[in-house]
């Protein structure tokens, strides 16, 4: 049952993955791109890596709040 909930979550990501470097519009771009973060921490979650897990989720809200910001400041 494990392998198989990871194998979707892995196939997920990789499709998000082409679906983030493939997008034009930047916000779009961050928006996919949390997306694949989270199914990266449930992933890791069902690795039984919490620990690291909840690294992740600090740094990648550090990251996407960086991308949003830099996005906005370009734009004006």
């Amino acid at each position: 049952m494990l392998g198989t909930i990871l194998d979707v979550v892995f196939v997920a990501m990789i499709i998000l993955a082409v679906a983030v470097v493939e997008e034009k519009n930047l916000v779009n771009a961050v928006v996919k791109y949390s997306l694949l973060s989270l199914l990266f921490i449930l992933a890791l979650f069902e690795l039984r890596a919490p620990d690291v897990a909840l690294s992740a989720i600090v740094v990648g809200a550090i990251v996407i709040g960086i991308f949003l910001f830099t996005i906005e400041e370009v734009t004006r």
